[in-house]
C-alpha cells in the first residue's frame, strides 16, 4: 500500500514538474496553463488556417499575424481556409463563454497550434501570446493549453502629444507596442500649453499647441508639428485593427491656451489665459463648433466609442459655471454617441449644479481633486491614473521621471486608487488604470525616444498587473530579467538595441566598418551599416580625418531619428540633431588633415565626447533658470541633451562629411 502511495505521489509531483516547466513565458502572464509534455516545433514556411465562416471576421487578425511571423521570427506563412493540418496555426471562434469574455482566449499546443476565442479580440490576443512564446522559446511551443483573461477591462497609456510633439509613425509604433503586451487603450492629449514663467511671464509669448487639422478653424492647428484628419482616422482604424482603442482628448475649458491664442475673446481675464471664459456666449460657440467638426456627419472624424473632453484643474472659484460647463460637455459628446471620459475634479470644485455620471467615466487622478467613493456612488466609472504612482513627467524635478516598477510590480493594484485610499477589490464602478507621460516642460530637449525609454518599462509591469493581477510564483527579478529579453513589438526598436543577428565581437563590439581600412568620402556618398541605430548606455568610436575646406554642417552620421554633424557652422564641432534640437560639443573643433580618435558614449541623461582617450566635453545638467510671477518663487528647466546615436548610413549624398574614416565600431551595455 506505501509502495503504491509513493508512486501516486511520484507520478502527482511529476505532472506538476511538466506542468511548471512547460509554462510559456509572456507579459502578462497567462492565467491558466497545464503543460502535457513535450513540444511543438512549428516550420518556418506554413500555414494559417481559419474556417471559412470565421474569414469574414478573422482576416485582418489573420494577416496581421502573418506579417509580425515575418518581422519577428523571419517565418514566411499564408493564409488558407479549411480544416487544419499537423504543425498549422489554426485561428477560430467559439460560442460565448462568461469566463472568457471579450478578450480571453484558450491556446491548443498539441499537433497544431490552435487560438480560439469567443470574440475577435481574444483571437488577436491569443496571437500576442503566440509570438511572445515563439520569440521566448527560439520558435518551439510547449505542448499544453491555456486559458487567459484579463482581470481588468480597461488597460491604458496617455501620451500629452500637445506640450511635446510626437510624429505620426511613433504613435502607429505604440498601437503595436501597446498591443503586443495587450494594453487596449491609448488616450492621446491633443492641446495643452506650457508655463508662462518659462516664456517671460507672458500669456501671449507661452507656448501652447492644438494638434489636430481643423478646416472649421484654419490657422489654430499647430504649425510645429501636427495630424491630418485623414492620418487620424487612420490611426484609430489601425487602433481597431490591434485591439487598441484611441481615446482622442481636447482639454477644456483649462490647459486651453491654444484656443485662446487663436481666438484671444474666450480667454478668461481673471484666472489666466489658459483659461476659457464660462461666462461668454463665444466660448460655448467656439466649443461647440470645434467638437461638431469631429464628431458629426456620416463619417466623423473620431470613430472609436469614447471621447474624452479634459476638465481638469479649472479655478476652484468658479465651481457652480464650471460644473455647468462640464454637464453641457458631457452630454454634447453623448448626444453622438460616444462614451464621455473626463478628469477627476469635482471634488475640488464642489457645488449645488448637477454634473452628468450615467455613462461617464472619470480618470481618478489627484486624491484632492476626485472622491472615489463619492464619484462610485454617484454613478460614474472610474479608472485609476493615480498621479503620485502613475504619472511621468520627464525631467521636471517633480512627479517622477521613472516610475517605481519594482513597487508597481509587487504592491500596486487598480484597487489602490490614491496613496489614501485603497478599495475593496472588486468594487463595481473600477474598470482599470491608466498611466501617463505629461511633458510638462515645454522646449526642454526630450526626444520622443527618452520618452520611450521611460514608458515602455513602466507599460510591461502594469501591463502584468492589469492582465494577471498579482503573481506570487514569479518574483521581481524574474520579471524584470523577462522584460529585458522582450521584444518591444515586432517590428518595432524605439530602444535602438542590437539585434541578435548582427555579428559582435566576444566583448560585445560590433565593427561597422571593415577593421583598418580606410573609407573615404566625397560629400556626396554613402555607406550603409548593418545596424539603424544603437540606444543608451553605449559608446561608438571611429578615427576621422577632415579634408581642408571642409563642407559646412556637413552629416557624418545619419538614422532613422537623428543625425551627427561635423564642422558645424563652417566652425569644426561635432553637433547633433533630434526632434528638432540641435546641441553642439563647442569645446572641441575637428583639425582638418589630421587624425583624431573620437568615441561619443550616451546615456539617457546626456552624451559624452572623448578625443584621443581623453573625456572633452558632456552635454548633461544645462538649466535655465526663470522667476515665477504667480508663485513669486525661482523655478528651472533641465535640458536634456542626449542622443540615440544614428548609425544607418556614415555620410551622406546630397550634404555629406568630406573625407576620410575608419575603425567605425560601436558597443551597447
Amino acid at each position: 500500500m506505501k509502495r503504491i502511495l509513493f508512486f501516486i505521489i511520484l507520478f502527482c509531483i511529476s505532472l506538476s514538474v511538466i506542468a511548471q516547466e512547460s509554462c510559456p513565458q509572456v507579459i502578462p502572464a497567462l492565467q491558466q496553463w497545464r503543460g502535457t509534455g513535450g513540444t511543438l516545433s512549428l516550420p518556418v514556411r506554413g500555414s494559417i488556417v481559419i474556417r471559412t465562416t470565421d474569414k469574414a471576421a478573422l482576416e485582418s487578425t489573420a494577416r496581421i499575424l502573418i506579417s509580425d511571423l515575418k518581422e519577428l521570427m523571419g517565418w514566411d506563412y499564408t493564409l488558407r481556409t479549411g480544416k487544419p493540418r499537423k504543425n498549422d496555426i489554426c485561428l477560430s471562434l467559439t460560442p460565448p463563454d462568461e469566463e472568457l469574455g471579450e478578450e480571453g482566449y484558450v491556446l491548443d499546443f498539441s499537433g497544431y497550434a490552435c487560438i480560439k476565442a469567443p470574440a475577435v479580440k481574444g483571437v488577436f490576443w491569443g496571437t500576442r501570446s503566440l509570438l511572445q512564446i515563439l520569440f521566448n522559446h527560439q520558435g518551439t511551443l510547449p505542448k499544453g493549453t491555456a486559458r487567459d483573461y484579463p482581470q481588468f477591462p480597461n488597460r491604458g497609456f496617455m501620451l500629452d502629444v500637445a506640450r511635446k510633439f510626437f510624429t505620426m509613425d511613433y504613435l502607429k509604433q505604440y498601437v503595436k507596442i501597446l498591443s503586443f503586451y495587450k494594453m487596449n487603450e491609448f488616450q492621446i492629449h491633443l492641446n495643452d500649453n506650457g508655463f508662462p514663467q518659462f516664456f517671460e511671464n507672458d500669456w501671449n509669448k507661452t507656448y501652447a499647441a492644438f494638434r489636430l487639422e481643423s478646416e472649421r478653424f484654419p490657422g489654430l492647428t499647430s504649425k510645429d508639428g501636427s495630424y491630418t484628419k485623414k492620418e487620424f482616422i487612420e490611426l484609430q482604424k489601425m487602433g481597431k485593427a490591434y485591439g487598441v482603442n484611441i481615446i482622442p482628448e481636447i482639454d477644456i475649458p483649462a490647459h486651453s491656451l491654444a484656443f485662446a491664442h487663436y481666438k484671444p475673446e474666450i480667454a478668461s481675464q481673471e484666472y489666466g489665459m489658459d483659461h476659457l471664459d464660462l461666462y461668454k456666449e463665444e466660448t460655448y460657440r467656439f466649443v461647440d463648433t470645434l467638437l461638431d467638426e469631429y464628431l458629426c456627419g456620416d463619417s466623423p472624424v473620431f470613430i472609436g466609442p469614447d471621447v474624452h473632453i479634459g476638465t481638469d484643474e479649472y479655478n476652484k472659484k468658479e465651481a457652480e459655471q464650471y460644473r455647468y460647463f462640464t454637464d453641457r460637455y458631457l452630454k454634447y459628446i453623448a448626444k453622438y454617441g460616444k462614451n464621455p471620459r473626463m478628469w477627476g475634479g469635482l471634488k475640488w470644485l464642489p457645488g449645488k449644479t448637477p454634473v452628468q455620471a450615467e455613462g461617464v467615466t472619470v480618470n481618478a487622478w489627484s486624491y484632492d481633486w476626485i472622491d472615489p467613493e463619492a464619484s462610485l456612488k454617484d454613478g460614474y466609472k472610474l479608472i485609476n491614473s493615480c498621479d503620485t504612482y502613475l504619472y511621468i513627467v520627464p525631467s521636471a524635478g517633480y512627479y517622477r521621471d521613472f516610475l517605481d516598477h519594482q513597487w508597481l510590480y509587487e504592491t500596486w493594484s487598480p484597487w489602490l486608487i490614491n496613496k489614501k485610499l485603497t478599495l475593496p477589490e472588486g468594487t463595481v464602478g473600477v474598470l482599470g488604470g491608466m498611466f501617463a507621460v505629461w511633458n510638462d516642460k515645454c522646449g526642454n530637449g526630450i526626444s520622443e525616444q527618452d520618452v520611450h525609454v521611460r514608458s515602455f518599462p513602466a507599460l510591461q509591469v502594469l501591463a502584468e498587473k492589469m492582465w494577471k493581477g498579482s503573481n506570487c510564483q514569479v518574483s521581481f527579478e524574474q520579471f524584470e530579467d523577462l522584460c529585458r529579453q522582450m521584444p518591444e513589438a515586432p517590428g518595432v526598436n524605439l530602444l535602438g538595441r542590437i539585434p541578435s543577428g548582427v555579428c559582435q565581437t566576444a566583448s560585445g563590439e560590433v565593427q561597422l566598418t571593415p577593421a583598418g581600412e580606410v573609407c573615404v568620402l566625397s560629400g556626396t556618398d554613402s555607406i550603409s551599416t548593418v545596424l539603424q541605430e544603437v540606444g543608451y548606455p553605449y559608446a561608438v568610436s571611429f578615427k576621422i580625418c577632415p579634408d581642408e575646406n571642409a563642407p559646412n554642417s556637413s552629416i557624418l552620421f545619419k538614422g532613422p531619428h537623428s543625425v551627427v554633424y561635423a564642422n558645424w557652422e563652417n566652425k569644426g564641432c561635432l553637433a547633433f540633431s533630434r526632434d528638432g534640437y540641435t546641441f553642439v560639443f563647442h569645446s572641441y573643433h575637428l583639425p582638418e588633415g589630421v587624425w583624431s580618435d573620437i568615441r561619443i558614449e550616451g546615456d539617457y541623461k546626456g552624451t559624452s565626447l572623448y578625443v584621443n582617450g581623453k573625456l572633452q566635453e558632456r552635454l548633461e545638467g544645462r538649466t535655465k533658470k526663470v522667476y515665477c510671477q504667480q508663485y513669486k518663487r525661482m523655478e528651472y528647466m533641465e535640458y536634456q541633451e542626449t542622443l540615440i546615436f544614428p548609425l544607418q548610413q556614415i555620410g551622406d549624398g546630397l550634404n555629406g562629411f568630406k573625407g576620410k574614416i575608419k575603425n567605425v565600431v560601436c558597443k551597447q551595455f
